[in-house]
């Protein structure tokens, strides 16, 4: 079920059923830099650390000013337990599958959080 008019909601649909499979939430790291992230279009001062389902698909966003940030793999667990709940206590935004574009939703890390355990509670109905 695609909306074409909202792109972005197929992005997250994706996001959450990939990592609920593989078990895994890529972003690109670097050691001088950090993990890649955008400042938000919201008009805050506001950062939004990307994450990706799959190590393809951060590999895409590997050039220009994150060229030498490395696809790195996070935990489901991990990322839920420790990852998001930092996160929220700092006000940072996630944006899942962003396109090469740039392009994405802009989720808090409790509306990450809990379209991730939403998915999780979908699947064992």
């Amino acid at each position: 079920m695609s909306d074409a008019e909202n792109p972005e909601e197929d992005y997250l649909q994706t996001f959450v059923e990939q990592i609920k499979f593989t078990g895994q939430v890529w972003g690109l790291s670097s050691p001088e830099d950090g993990w890649a992230y955008c400042v938000s279009d919201n008009g805050e001062e506001t950062d939004v650390i990307l994450f990706w389902s799959s190590e393809e698909l951060a590999k895409v966003h590997q050039n220009d000013e994150w060229k030498d940030h490395i696809p790195t793999p996070v935990d489901l667990d991990t990322f839920i337990d420790h990852w998001l709940q930092g996160m929220d206590g700092d006000g940072v935004l996630a944006g899942p599958n962003w396109d090469i574009n740039l392009v994405g939703l802009e989720l808090t890390a409790r509306e990450l959080a809990d379209e991730i355990l939403h998915q999780e509670d979908d699947s064992e109905s």
